[in-house]
């Protein structure tokens, strides 16, 4: 006979969930806390006069949210909505918005002694929006933070950050 849930509890106590995602072949998460839905991408109204890392914005049941491409923020170059393309609806304190992404591969539970701090050496203006990297089995994840990452006083230096490794060397370059 199963045993009551204490036993998941104590063990997801350890843990945090995410959702998994991908940019260029690069695989993200965000906590799954920050999460409102995920959708398709649907019809945007293009605004006038707005970085180019706002797509437009969006008719979300009502209410009107902006939509950011993440590639276009990180400087990575655009792509064309494909049949795995996702928007990522996310709240972040009493703002919505929404996150264009590859795809959305997973939720995933990861123990917190699989996450690790982004190391000393590699934090820059534009990185501090990643709170640090998850390993699950042979994978190797960026722990966004979103609330870091989409205040709006911070949108303009992460994609300045990303616009100064573009072309040759991107945020998400693997070389390294």
């Amino acid at each position: 006979m199963p045993q009551p849930s204490s036993s998941s509890d104590a063990s997801s106590a350890g843990s945090s969930q995410f959702v998994g995602f991908e940019l260029d072949g690069q695989k993200c998460l965000f906590h799954i806390e920050r999460i409102q839905e995920i959708i398709t991408t649907g019809k945007l109204t293009r605004l006038p006069d707005v970085p180019a890392y706002v797509i437009g914005v969006s008719n979300l049941r009502g209410a009107i949210i902006p939509i950011i491409d993440l590639r276009l923020l990180f400087g990575l170059p655009a792509r064309e909505p494909g049949a795995d393309t996702r928007t990522i609806i996310v709240n972040v304190g009493s703002r919505t918005m929404g996150c264009t992404v590859d795809a959305v591969s997973q939720v995933i539970r990861i123990p917190a002694d699989q996450i690790r701090p982004t190391p000393d050496s590699i934090a820059a203006e534009g990185q501090r929006f990643v709170e640090g990297f998850a390993r699950s089995g042979d994978d190797l994840y960026i722990v966004l933070d979103a609330d870091c990452l989409l205040d709006p006083a911070s949108l303009a230096s992460v994609n300045r950050a990303g616009a100064l490794h573009a072309p040759t060397s991107t945020f998400f370059n693997s070389d390294s």
